[in-house]
Order: C-alpha cells, then sequence, then structure tokens
C-alpha cells in the first residue's frame, strides 16, 4: 500500500488544518492507519490511530480533545482534523499503515507501523 499525506501548512495558533493520508494498492478495511509527527531534534510521536479491526481511535494527550481522526472508505482515505492548533503542534506530519488490530497498549508504537507516507509540514506561528 502507498500512502499520500497532504494538507499541510502555515497556520496562525488557534487555527485549524485537516491532513488527508489517501492510499492507493490495499483498502484501509484491512489496515489501521496511525498519524505521527516529529519536530526538529526530537522522536516521532504517536499522536492518532484508527484501527481497522474496529474502527477505534486513539490519542495521545497531547491531542485529545483537540484532534479528530476519521475514515472515508469511498474515498480510501484517512484524515486528521486539527483544531485549536498551537506552537507546540509544530512538526513533520506522517500517516503510515499498521496491521489490522494493534493492542490498545502499543498503537503509538512506531515500529509496529511498515508503510509511511512522505510527510507534511505543519507549523502553527503568528
Amino acid at each position: 500500500v502507498q500512502l499520500q499525506a497532504s494538507g499541510g501548512g502555515l497556520v496562525q495558533p488557534g487555527g485549524s488544518l485537516r491532513l488527508s493520508c489517501a492510499a492507493s494498492g490495499s483498502s484501509l478495511n484491512y489496515n489501521t492507519i496511525g498519524w505521527f509527527r516529529q519536530a526538529p531534534g526530537k522522536e516521532r510521536d504517536g499522536i492518532s490511530c484508527i484501527r481497522a479491526s474496529d474502527g477505534r481511535t486513539f490519542y495521545d494527550d497531547s491531542v485529545k480533545g483537540r484532534f479528530t481522526v476519521n475514515k472515508d472508505n469511498a474515498k480510501n482515505t484517512v484524515y486528521l482534523q486539527m483544531n485549536n492548533l498551537i506552537p507546540e503542534d509544530t512538526a513533520v506530519y506522517y500517516c503510515a499503515t499498521g496491521a489490522r488490530h494493534i493492542i490498545n497498549s502499543q498503537w503509538g508504537n512506531p515500529s509496529l507501523y511498515t508503510n509511511w507516507g512522505q510527510g507534511t509540514q505543519v507549523t502553527v506561528s503568528s
């Protein structure tokens, strides 16, 4: 499966962006999609996930209540709606595919994801 992430850009604090992760080559019905971000000099962190086995969503505490992940099966695309953005959200955002079922405690582990999109830059600044 190949992933194409898009939707990043420059936004002021308090603004919103919607990232898209379009998949080709395989249905997302069989793949968990994780969203990760990596700021300069920092590790790649899991921020959200939508699990293929049951549709359950997961969020890191840093984005809970501000970000929402959902999937459009017809378009084979996963979206990450990001609201109330803060400067600390500045990073390169990646989507990646994982197994159909990932256990709850490991959803944010990058090593469990195999196919990665190219990343899209999100910059939150006034």
